[in-house]
């Protein structure tokens, strides 16, 4: 449920990567790395990276580009990461959970879910089916440059 009462449609993805948990957390949570391996990230501005830090990503959505703020929410090394929006009209809310699978391997989870303020919790909806269908591609580039296939 989110807090206004209805019905929370988060994204969740799991994929294995063949690395160490504590060197694909260090990397996949780090906002400077996220163009290197979310394409339709452009830009990064970072302000720190432990909890209350900032970050802001400019994405390319469709034609346009839209920057977003978030605030580091949560950092648990090399387990739990956490980002909520804290700008905008739509605001993406991110988690990370890395789960070591033996000393060379580990499953990374991504939990997003956006909440939209005033009239843009109308597209809500559409933004959760299109970061669904575009994130899948940005894990497996992920694990192809984790891997050394990339």
């Amino acid at each position: 449920m989110t807090a206004s009462g209805g019905e929370m449609s988060a994204f969740v993805n799991s994929i294995e990567i063949e690395r160490p948990a504590g060197e694909v957390f260090a990397y996949v949570v780090d906002p400077a790395k996220f163009p290197e391996w979310q394409r339709d990230v452009t830009d990064v501005r970072v302000e720190g990276d432990q909890v209350g830090s900032r970050f802001t990503t400019v994405r390319k959505i469709g034609a346009t580009e839209r920057s977003m703020t978030q605030e580091i929410t949560e950092c648990v090394p090399p387990r739990k990461w956490a980002a909520k929006g804290v700008d905008g009209p739509i605001r993406p809310n991110a988690t990370v959970s890395v789960e070591p699978l033996g000393a060379e391997r580990c499953r990374v989870t991504f939990g997003l879910d956006f909440d939209g303020r005033g009239m843009a919790a109308a597209v809500v909806p559409m933004v959760r089916r299109m970061a669904a269908k575009v994130a899948p591609a940005s894990h497996q580039r992920l694990k192809e440059l984790l891997e050394g296939d990339g």
